[in-house]
């Protein structure tokens, strides 16, 4: 049986993988915080799920041991730099010194080597992480998957107002945008941990491609509700705003959603060639069948 560390396990989408993991017999160790007592009832229930107490950003040596017998080492964790850049290269190092043999970053996102810095404050942390941990002896799977369909789904993100029965975007509604789920996610995320022949490459999977305008559609078909539609500008009009934000920003969550909008309207997110074939077992959720259950 081999064994999977997953650091982030107590995380929406560290869940999902450890659960995904343990449907294909992989034995799990699940890294939590100190304290997190929600984190271990999660997992108790399974003696197959080793539950380790720790940081990401723990001393090496502590890190090491936790380590040791690791087959494959899941990355899932959110945060900023020091979790994604200074967290997942400390992680890393320890992982090369026990002889981990692959691991699988914490990316999930639009393409990430197709965007420049400056595109997007995240993205360039990945990047960022991406550049440090190259060469390295632990081999990486970078998977990426597009957006949440959860994440723009949300109030914040600003697209859907379900109660104003709107939907509102940027750019011409043409340009083809990658969208998947947690769950399908964290499905493709332990198929790839087991698969030997995704090692050093790239895994490029999403749940649907839709244009702003199709997706527009899928809201409507999906929830059974009429949604009217705004475009709020080009995506030359996005980036000037984005740029208007950022020059008084005091944070940069105050411009980071338009970042990701501008990354997936003007194209440049989009993510190609998909990999979808290399695991037929996974029957993705389409953007319409999701909005049926988030709002039935």
């Amino acid at each position: 049986m081999p064994t999977a560390f997953v650091a982030g396990a107590t995380g929406r989408l560290g869940r999902l993988v450890v659960a995904g993991l343990r449907r294909r017999d992989v034995r799990v160790r699940a890294l939590v915080r100190p304290g997190h007592g929600e984190g271990r009832k999660a997992f108790a229930h399974d003696p197959a799920i080793e539950i380790v107490e720790g940081d990401i950003r723990d001393p090496g040596d502590r890190l090491t041991r936790a380590l040791e017998g690791v087959d494959v080492l899941v990355s899932t964790v959110f945060g900023g730099a020091e979790v994604i850049v200074d967290g997942q290269v400390n992680l890393l190092r320890a992982a090369e010194k026990t002889g981990v043999p692959r691991w699988i970053p914490s990316d999930f996102s639009l393409a990430v080597d197709e965007l420049d810095y400056g595109d997007n404050d995240l993205v360039d942390l990945r990047k960022k992480a991406g550049n440090l941990t190259r060469g390295s002896s632990v081999v990486s799977t970078p998977i990426l998957i597009g957006a949440f369909l959860e994440v723009v789904n949300m109030p914040w993100y600003k697209w859907i107002d379900w109660e104003a029965g709107t939907f509102a975007y940027w750019g011409d509604g043409d340009q083809p945008v990658d969208f998947s789920t947690y769950a399908d996610t964290a499905e493709w995320t332990a198929e790839a941990a087991l698969d030997p022949s995704a090692a050093g490459r790239t895994v490029r999977v999403v749940g649907d491609v839709l244009t702003m305008k199709e997706l527009h559609q899928a809201m409507e078909r999906g929830s059974g509700r009429r949604i009217e539609a705004r475009q709020l500008g080009g995506v030359d009009d996005l980036r000037t705003e984005i740029e208007r934000l950022k020059a008084t920003a005091a944070d940069p969550m105050e411009y980071i959603m338009l970042q990701y909008n501008w990354a997936m309207v003007s194209g440049k997110g989009k993510l190609r060639p998909l990999d979808n074939h290399r695991y037929p077992g996974i029957r993705p959720t389409s953007a319409k069948e999701f909005f049926r259950r988030v709002t039935s």
